[in-house]
């Protein structure tokens, strides 16, 4: 029988599945996962325990409740449901307590709530991404804080919008196509910005897969195409001194993590 969690709090519960899921994943078994956010009202969490309770009674096992709740009356109900129960919050906040010499003041929302500055940082990084995806545009690459550079479908997209959305970090990226292998170079645009960029490499195999799933038996996807093309960009690379990440086996956070790792870009944590 799969296992079953509950991801709970009164707030978004991402806490609460970042740190689960970092648990559970040290585990190699599937489980089978519900997240709850916002239980903020002792009838809600009333609601919360009886679906906990109905799922011990439906398979005879208690469920695993991961939570990161403010509230204490809150936090109690949950704890009196039949379950396997994992405060993260107040495991490490009365050890901090005591080392630290300050009483913990909790407010709902504070992990991931809205600051005005934040809020507005953020929202610029985001669109500024937005609007220089893909090589759209080469009018702002000046202000771009990184310009990530790769092949079609190396994962150029996802890891600028993940740093735009989780860091505030104004990620560009610029590809390189097909009709570009013939005289591989930088345009004068990313020159001007040579200390920005960071390249994206993907193993021609794996490129191969992505590009048949979006445009089957084409030339773009073809396996010939993939290699050259992959060559092609990473002796650019190494010619130009760009550092590079291969991005085949790695997940869009895994890819974030080496670029700010690498290039020492302040993250922005909100």
């Amino acid at each position: 029988m799969t296992p079953k969690v509950f991801y709970i709090s009164d707030g978004t519960a991402i806490t609460a599945e970042v740190f689960g899921h970092a648990v559970l994943s040290q585990f190699p078994i599937e489980f089978e996962s519900l997240t709850i956010p916002f239980v903020e009202t002792i009838p809600l969490a009333e609601k919360v325990k009886q679906k906990i309770n109905d799922c011990f009674i439906t398979t005879g096992v208690r469920p695993l409740v991961f939570h990161s709740i403010i509230n204490p009356e809150i936090r109690n109900v949950i704890f009196s449901s039949e379950c396997v129960d994992y405060d993260f919050l107040n495991t490490f906040v009365a050890p901090l307590e005591q080392h630290l010499g300050v009483k913990a003041k909790p407010l709902l929302h504070r992990t991931h709530g809205k600051s005005n500055q934040g809020y507005e940082t953020r929202i610029d990084a985001i669109n500024f991404t937005m609007d220089n995806d893909d090589g759209q545009t080469m009018k702002h690459m000046d202000e771009a804080d990184i310009i990530l550079l790769g092949v079609s479908r190396c994962g150029k997209t996802p890891s600028s919008l993940y740093l735009s959305m989780q860091f505030a970090i104004r990620a560009a990226n610029y590809p390189f196509t097909e009709d570009d292998m013939d005289n591989l170079k930088l345009p004068e645009a990313l020159k001007r910005n040579k200390p920005k960029l960071f390249g994206l490499t993907i193993d021609p195999n794996r490129l191969h897969e992505i590009r048949q799933s979006r445009m089957e038996n084409s030339r773009y996807s073809s396996l010939r195409q993939c290699r050259l093309e992959v060559k092609e960009v990473e002796m650019m690379y190494k010619k130009e001194r760009i550092p590079f990440v291969n991005t085949t086996n790695l997940s869009v956070e895994e890819i974030a993590t080496k670029i700010l790792h690498i290039t020492g870009l302040k993250r922005h944590m909100f």
